[in-house]
């Protein structure tokens, strides 16, 4: 049930259906993977492929223009420090949104008959649908992003609503979740309608020819704080309970047991409404007429007799009663299965946690290997405590080895005890206070106790003190939380999905009737600590024989296969490498081996505000002729983006008689926008395309000047790679000499300081301790050749050097340059070595040359005459550079860095 060999690893490569995981050994793949899988899934997989393929072909202009944007355009999101960096979405976030605007713009599904087309195992009918509307379940693992699914699939009914003529689809949203704390979480996305504006969901103004950004006009309602509801543009968030028929009873402080108020589909009884009327929102949303349902958390709708189901059942046929009928339901859950095990028919796409755990996106499970299991050993005693001593000091040991490792990160690990019986939640929390002086004060304990209180300790709670321990429940992460660890049986519901936990120890015992699936309980500590980071986390599992066996029955239904590692005080860490600076090593004096660099001011800056003086009748490009096509080949027009002179996505134009220029200027100004990192230039940048292609690309002999940009022959020319590479090449060229500026002079800003150095995580790679370098580990780039250790070796022994480092990403250091095709960037120089003469150099170790080392080495040299310049004022040292190429270095054999310098002289005089 292993993965495929060539299953990739990044989670945002498309995943082509042939490398999918199922439930059986690879040699079975031909025979039984259709049949192995959840019921819809194989058959949708595959012609979702190949609608992907062809463009998205046969879906509607507003799908198609809002696919495009979010899976084919590159997208700048701004960071907490002002920087831009890239933005993807993972593919089974894609995967998960082409599935349903497949099924409804292209196979137009309707009802349950139309969903039993794509039955591959011969054993659906229609008996096992309850629903008589549109309901998609979405499979995707803790971690992957469904509340961005949710977004993305929420804005793409409200556009097509708005724009597609006779759309089934609606403006009005219903989004639900099982408890208050999955509404926490989703209120946390959605408050302020920020995850539509902070992630690019929703397109730039004039994409596609659509002002989308000033069409969506939505009204949040939270629960029962519900403003002016108008007919159209509502998005109603709240859990469950508010929108239940009216016989269901909510849970109240005088219940025998508040398990259902603290963390039920309930949640706290609202105190009072939000307006001076009564607010009913059960009422309201069975009032308007056109809906769409989105569930979180959905694996709790397995059966039709239950109130979720029938609230959505009812609000359907009040709808009916107004010849409205619901326009579509999906739900998001990791777990679409009964409590039988059978996965829910509704199932359209799934993202399983064995491929969610291979992408890294999520931690991996690791289990304690056989030494470490041999310590567990459970005494027989009455004292809970005394029983499992040995698994709670395990756990500790553990937790304590994860907290060190990502305290010096500036995270907070966080250990997670599950304890069988409420009875044994205090005497645990006190026994971990009592072995482990770093949890003194800092063990949260939630259980209910016999009277039904909940409480963290032996006395009872309030109203008040409730709410207090559900928000000291949800904000462990933050380092102004006290705790540090947690002690409940209830924090197995889903929705508390902090991601600070690198340690479970279960000590439940788990019968064949549990209600609990694994991946829920696994769930709790899936969520990663670093987003962004391609480098692997681990969560480390262990407890009970009976708890180790049913966390490993997910093997039989996700095909997770667990690492065995060595656990406890003595066992190193493997799943990462930290780096830092040995502030403590008694062998190293931080003062001689600490290197300052002055952070000098940008030489080379683009001014933005100069692309006004843009004048395409400057370029000086080649023209053009305007060619004549035939009637059929102007019909379906394809663009394709030309970056670097590759072809790397295609764009389809359905003219219909109709040519939208705006759409093409758009596109090609769009794509200038990306591969330029130009900021909120579009509005000009639009123009001056537009006036290069009406005048300045075809040749005027050949056409009108200038030319009739609605003409489809005008259009079918501009999808030609040869136009469009023009188009590119000229602008790239044109802005650059127009916004890339040398200012001529530079100054000490602010010094870097190789003992400021923040420790950071890098992945297990080869590493080397070196004597004279401040850092604890030289590690090797992925796929490097052997220079650098032999170079860091050969730095560690040269006796006139005193003090060097890698310069890490972490330290900071990185001088802008112009690149061979006049684009601005930054570039990070590989070390750097302080001599005993109190010199600084600069060295870049390659083991080929690469297009822009020439440019790379000339910037270098003058980033060094600025520095030293600047630092001699200061009474500072000089800087030097040197290159050093693998050849050149084993050729040499230098002895010391001064001879170094001498033989690398003539590569440097020449750049």
């Amino acid at each position: 049930m292993a993965l495929h060999p060539h299953f990739p690893q990044s989670p945002y490569e498309i995943l082509p259906p042939e490398l999918r995981w199922f439930p059986a050994p690879e040699e079975r793949r031909s025979t039984a993977y259709e049949k192995l899988l959840p019921p819809l899934v194989a058959k949708i997989r595959e012609e979702v492929k190949v609608w992907r393929d062809a463009g998205y072909k046969g879906a509607a202009v507003t799908s198609q223009a809002l696919l495009r944007w979010w899976f084919d355009t590159e997208h700048l999101i701004e960071q907490a420090d002002g920087a831009l960096a890239p933005f993807r979405y993972y593919f089974a976030q894609r995967e998960a949104v082409e599935t349903v605007i497949w099924l409804h713009d292209v196979r137009k599904v309707q009802d349950k008959f139309d969903l039993l087309r794509f039955d591959a195992s011969g054993a659906v009918s229609s008996g096992m649908f309850d629903e008589d509307w549109p309901r998609y379940v979405l499979k995707m693992a803790t971690g992957a992003g469904k509340t961005k699914v949710l977004s993305l699939l929420l804005a793409w009914s409200y556009f097509h609503k708005l724009y597609e003529p006779d759309s089934r689809l609606a403006r009005n949203f219903l989004v639900i979740a099982p408890n208050i704390i999955v509404l926490d979480r989703l209120r946390a996305d959605f408050d302020g309608l920020r995850i539509f504006f902070n992630d690019p969901v929703l397109p730039d103004n004039g994409h596609q020819g659509s002002n989308w950004r000033d069409d969506f006009q939505i009204t949040l309602h939270i629960q029962d704080d519900v403003r002016v509801v108008r007919d159209t543009g509502n998005l109603f968030l709240t859990n469950i309970h508010r929108v239940y028929l009216g016989n269901i009873p909510e849970p109240s402080l005088e219940d025998d047991d508040l398990r259902d108020y603290f963390l039920s589909p309930f949640g706290p009884k609202p105190v009072g409404k939000s307006t001076d009327s009564k607010t009913d929102l059960g009422e309201i949303v069975r009032e308007i007429e056109e809906l769409a349902v989105f569930n979180d958390e959905a694996h709790h709708i397995h059966d039709p007799k239950m109130a979720w189901f029938k609230s959505i059942q009812d609000i359907h046929h009040r709808m009916l009663q107004k010849d409205c009928r619901l326009a579509l339901q999906v739900d998001v859950t990791a777990t679409p299965r009964h409590n039988s095990g059978a996965i829910f028919v509704q199932t359209v796409s799934d993202y399983p946690l064995v491929e969610a755990i291979h992408q890294n996106v999520v931690k991996h499970p690791v289990l304690p290997d056989a030494p470490s299991r041999a310590r567990l050993n459970e005494v027989k005693s009455a004292i809970f405590t005394e029983k499992y001593a040995d698994y709670l000091q395990l756990g500790i040991e553990e937790w304590k080895k994860s907290y060190t490792e990502h305290e010096k990160l500036g995270k907070k690990a966080v250990l997670f005890v599950m304890v069988d019986d409420t009875r044994n939640c205090d005497e645990v929390g006190a026994h971990l206070e009592k072995i482990c002086p770093e949890l003194q004060g800092a063990v949260l304990v939630i259980h209910t106790k016999n009277n039904g209180e909940i409480s963290e300790a032996a006395s009872g709670k309030n109203k008040e003190d409730l709410e207090v321990l559900r928000r000291a429940s949800n904000s462990i992460d933050r380092w102004d939380s006290p705790y540090k660890a947690i002690v409940s049986v209830l924090m197995l519901k889903e929705g508390w999905d902090v991601k600070n936990v690198t340690t479970i120890v279960g000590l439940r015992v788990y019968s064949a009737e549990s209600k609990i699936l694994p991946e829920q309980t696994l769930g709790r500590g899936l969520r990663r600590m670093y987003f962004g980071s391609d480098i692997a986390e681990t969560v480390s599992v262990m407890g009970t024989p009976a708890f180790i066996e049913f966390v490993e029955s997910i093997q039989q239904t996700d095909g997770v296969s667990f690492e065995r590692v060595p656990m406890g005080g003595g066992a190193a860490r493997q799943d990462s490498l930290v780096v830092e600076v040995e502030t403590d090593n008694p062998d190293k004096n931080v003062d001689v081996l600490d290197i300052a660099l002055p952070r000098l001011t940008r030489r080379f800056n683009r001014d933005y505000k100069e692309l006004d003086a843009l004048d395409p009748a400057t370029f000086g490009n080649k023209r053009l002729p305007l060619k004549t096509y035939t009637p059929e080949e102007t019909r379906e027009i394809v663009f394709k983006t030309m970056l670097d002179g590759e072809q790397h996505h295609t764009i389809l134009l359905d003219t219909s008689g109709v040519a939208d220029y705006r759409s093409v200027v758009g596109f090609f100004a769009r794509q200038l926008l990306k591969e330029l990192r130009l900021v909120g230039s579009y509005d000009v940048l639009y123009g001056k395309v537009k006036s290069f292609l009406r005048e300045n690309l075809f040749d005027a002999s050949s056409a009108d000047a200038p030319v009739n940009l609605e003409d489809p022959q005008v259009l079918r020319n501009l999808s030609e790679p040869a136009a469009g590479k023009i188009l590119f090449d000229s602008f790239k060229a044109g802005i650059n000499a127009l916004t890339v500026q040398d200012k001529g002079s530079t100054r000490i800003e602010d010094r870097i300081r190789l003992r400021d150095t923040r420790p950071f995580r890098t992945e297990h790679r080869p590493y080397i301790p070196a004597r004279k370098s401040l850092f604890n580990k030289i590690v090797g780039e992925p796929n490097a050749s052997g220079l650098e250790f032999a170079f860091a070796k050969f730095l560690d022994d040269a006796p006139d050097v005193a003090a060097f480092a890698k310069n890490y990403l972490a330290v900071g250091f990185k001088i802008e340059y112009v690149k061979a095709n006049s684009d601005l960037s930054n570039y990070i120089p590989d070390f750097i070595v302080k001599t005993a003469d109190g010199s600084v150099w600069i060295v870049e170790t390659k083991g080929r040359a690469e297009l822009d080392l020439p440019q790379k080495m000339k910037r270098l040299g003058q980033w060094c005459a600025d520095a030293t310049s600047a630092s001699r004022a200061e009474n500072g040292p000089a800087y030097g550079f040197v290159y050093v190429d693998q050849e050149g270095f084993e050729r040499h054999a230098p002895r010391d860095f001064a001879g170094l310098a001498a033989a690398f002289r003539e590569f440097q005089t020449a750049t």
